[in-house]
């Protein structure tokens, strides 16, 4: 076969699969989606004007109405939040004269907000025309602004946000980040064959570093023993939880260990297609990606007879997602390849066994299929020897927030909690939220519970799938996990009650927190609202929105107190002054 361009479909994909690369040709060129599109769209795919315009209305960035010349999408994250958000937005708001969730008079500036765009070490930042603008303040927008009013594009100058790489293990060669050789892990699979290559995954007990930990040689060797095809490789680059960018990192440094780990996998477990499924926020390096599936193919590790094995052939291509944070969910983003709204599935199949187009597909994430690349280039005995027992290897951890030094760090798995805030050089660190809001929360008293995949149930250690948030004495706790219900309310899909109806409600209990009308019930609403949603939510997004929540009244038990009314008996109601004065003001002309 020849070169596949990165977004054409694969022989054995339905032309369905086609409809999310569609309707972002229409959106970059048009800025909406229109009636008329749609239409179009249902005759092509002989689909209903309903359903294409419930695929439409699902994801963030694709809109019912113009969006202007220029879009913009201010991160409005807590990071963003703590570092300054409100100043650039009222600076995009009078440079633009666009208010936020809407277009300027002129049509020019689209001005909206976004959850976290992968930028949490280099805040406040924004997306421009979906080029990336980093460490914001109110001249630098003053001169953006200025700049394409008189005509520049966003691509013409926009600069490529810092790499950030912080730490690497100071004693050993780095795992992820040293010199790679394309071709030569793949060299090696093909001498140990399939089940040399699960032995040594084994061996190494490379867990999948997207915060589930599932075994990787489990999942590929479940995938392997499947007799139906053609079989998929997916790789999961929908990078969206809050405060994480470690697979931005990778995929801008070394696009290429990405891809080689794909073509192992599908040459292990037999499958014949690969896919990315690159996040919308990270549309910005497309092109990057692209040149280095180009030169994959080039140099013969892609295509027919790829890495010279007769009778191995495997293509890959982009899938871009639109917005959706529910999308990194394995299911849902199946759901989204196939050209449908994100939805995680009922669990009757895993993916291994019915996966993208019920067929058996293997799903990783981007950190994962690197180091499958690197641990078959170094060696797994070389990769064994970093870590400690039970633990091998290394791990990236994406480290933003109250810190002087924030970026990407590569620590070996046992490294303290204590001696990474000191790498991070930590300013007064108070709270720590370890794998984004979804995680699990710290007090400095842990600070010295070691990183691993060990004793989880035991809570000695603590895993971290990738983001490392730090916080302050200074912050305000509640304005933090408002911030996160705020994000999971937002971005629950809304198919099942207990996730969607969950959010809402502990969201506005956080909210009688913050105006000190919270009675202690409702501290225990709080609790008995979140158990609910773990115990009955449809999927992992609603079963760990309320871990936060949960574990900070756990750990801060003397803040919460604090916060309570000595005279609410919970029915009182507060007036927002400033709130209505402001809503008045924003829609008065």
């Amino acid at each position: 076969m020849k070169e596949v361009e990165a977004n054409q479909l694969f022989e054995s994909e339905p032309a369905r699969s086609g409809l999310m690369n569609a309707l972002w040709e229409i959106q970059l060129r048009d800025g909406f989606i229109s009636d008329e599109h749609i239409q179009s769209l249902a005759d092509q795919l002989g689909l209903s004007k309903v359903e294409i315009e419930g695929v439409v209305t699902f994801y963030h960035f694709f809109h019912r109405s113009p969006t202007g010349k220029h879009v913009i999408y201010l991160n409005n994250s807590i990071a963003a939040e703590f570092k300054g958000y409100e100043r650039v937005k009222e600076a995009f708001e009078r440079e633009t004269g666009a208010v936020v969730g809407s277009v300027d008079r002129t049509g020019t500036f689209g001005l909206f907000t976004t959850p976290c765009i992968g930028l949490s070490d280099q805040e406040p930042s924004v997306l421009i025309d979906f080029y990336p603008f980093t460490h914001l303040n109110a001249i630098k927008v003053k001169d953006i602004v200025s700049r394409l009013k008189h005509g520049a594009t966003a691509e013409s100058i926009f600069t490529l946000p810092d790499d950030n790489i912080q730490y690497t293990p100071p004693n050993s060669p780095s795992v992820f980040f040293g010199d790679f050789k394309p071709g030569e892990a793949l060299a090696k699979a093909l001498k140990l064959g399939d089940e040399g290559v699960i032995g040594e995954l084994k061996k190494s007990q490379l867990a999948g570093r997207g915060g589930a930990f599932f075994p990787t040689w489990l999942k590929w060797d479940s995938t392997r023993k499947q007799p139906a095809t053609p079989k998929y490789i997916v790789c999961n680059a929908d990078e969206g939880e809050p405060g994480t960018f470690k697979d931005r990192v990778l995929m801008s440094t070394h696009a290429d260990t990405m891809l080689e780990g794909m073509i192992i996998a599908g040459y292990t477990v037999g499958a014949r297609y690969g896919v990315i499924y690159l996040r919308g926020e990270y549309r910005w390096l497309k092109p990057r990606i692209d040149e280095a599936i180009s030169q994959y193919y080039s140099k013969g590790l892609l295509g027919k007879n790829a890495g010279g094995q007769k009778g191995f052939d495997f293509d890959i291509r982009i899938q871009m997602g639109a917005g959706a944070y529910v999308c990194g969910e394995e299911t849902a983003l199946l759901e989204s390849m196939e050209g449908k709204r994100g939805e995680p599935r009922t669990k009757w199949f895993f993916p291994v066994e019915r996966g993208y187009l019920q067929n058996p597909t293997v799903i990783n994430n981007v950190e994962t299929f690197c180091a499958v690349a690197r641990i078959l280039a170094m060696g797994t005995d070389a990769f064994c020897q970093l870590g400690i027992p039970g633990s091998p290897g290394t791990k990236l951890i994406s480290v933003s927030g109250d810190c002087n030094r924030p970026g990407i760090y590569e620590i070996e798995w046992g490294m303290t909690v204590a001696e990474l805030l000191e790498l991070a050089e930590a300013v007064d660190p108070y709270y720590m939220q370890l794998s984004g809001p979804s995680g699990e929360c710290i007090s400095i008293k842990e600070k010295y519970r070691r990183i691993s995949m060990l004793d989880l149930l035991a809570r000695k250690d603590v895993r971290c799938g990738g983001a490392f948030m730090i916080f302050n004495h200074s912050r305000d706790l509640v304005q933090v996990l408002m911030n996160y219900a705020e994000f999971f309310k937002h971005e629950s899909c809304g198919i099942c009650t207990p996730c969607r109806a969950g959010n809402f409600i502990l969201q506005r209990k956080l909210e009688k927190l913050k105006s000190g009308l919270a009675a202690a019930g409702d501290l225990q609403d709080l609790r008995n609202w979140g158990n609910i949603m773990k115990t009955s939510s449809r999927c992992g997004l609603g079963k760990t929105a309320p871990n936060s929540i949960i574990q900070s009244m756990e750990k801060f038990k003397d803040y919460f107190e604090k916060k309570l009314s000595k005279e609410s008996n919970g029915s009182m109601v507060a007036f927002d002054l400033e709130g209505a004065v402001e809503e008045y003001e924003k829609y008065k002309n």
